[in-house]
């Protein structure tokens, strides 16, 4: 039986694109903000592109926060945070001094480059990951793999134990991270073609 997967729709992120790729692999997906559906899915994925306060603000709104809470942190409910929603899993972000969902014992803070000709922020497009720890997300996944970037905060763990893979973007950041049932990705997977698919598919099969 194929695996349910909810995209959850607050209003930020590029829901339809997610979307897209994870039907074309073969898997019922939807986009929801509906209790009732994120209950019934196998899998979460929150994408997240824009404002760290705007998006915890809406979640909020919608109820989403507990709903979160309930599927992940109490039924254990596997989720995939994409870009600010990775972010959004931290304990808080510099970007408006606001606290996240509190998930990971981490903050969120703007790049503050030197070189700035040679660094741009944000940092836009394809960059390497190097990965620190094993785990079935990466599964078929090569160390130096390319995905494709697009944020101006990253993601700062302060347990390392939580970091899956880093990049260089002149300083090292955390790209991926996971505990237990939680994994989030700083790239975009839907943007990174073949190797994009391989790790969502990785997730959804876990």
């Amino acid at each position: 039986m194929s695996k349910k997967v909810a995209i959850i729709d607050y209003g930020l992120g590029n829901h339809f694109s997610v979307q897209k790729k994870v039907a074309r692999l073969g898997y019922d997906v939807i986009t929801t903000h509906n209790p009732q559906r994120i209950k019934e899915a196998d899998k979460l994925i929150l994408p997240g592109v824009g404002h760290f306060g705007k998006a915890m603000e809406t979640l909020q709104e919608l109820n989403l926060i507990n709903i979160l809470n309930e599927e992940v942190i109490q039924k254990k409910k596997p989720i995939l945070g994409i870009c600010l929603g990775m972010q959004l899993m931290a304990s808080h972000s510099e970007e408006g001094n606001i606290e996240g969902l509190n998930w990971f014992d981490a903050t969120v803070e703007r790049f503050q480059v030197t070189d700035k000709l040679k660094y741009k922020v944000p940092h836009t497009g394809w960059n390497q990951i190097d990965i620190s720890k094993k785990n079935e997300l990466l599964e078929n996944i090569e160390n130096h793999s390319e995905f494709y970037f697009v944020h101006a905060y990253h993601f700062n763990c302060k347990d390392k134990s939580d970091a899956l893979c880093k990049t260089s973007y002149e300083l090292d950041f955390t790209s991926a991270i996971e505990r237990n049932n939680i994994f989030g990705v700083q790239f975009h997977p839907e943007k990174s073609h073949d190797v994009g698919l391989q790790l969502l598919k990785n997730f959804i099969e876990l």
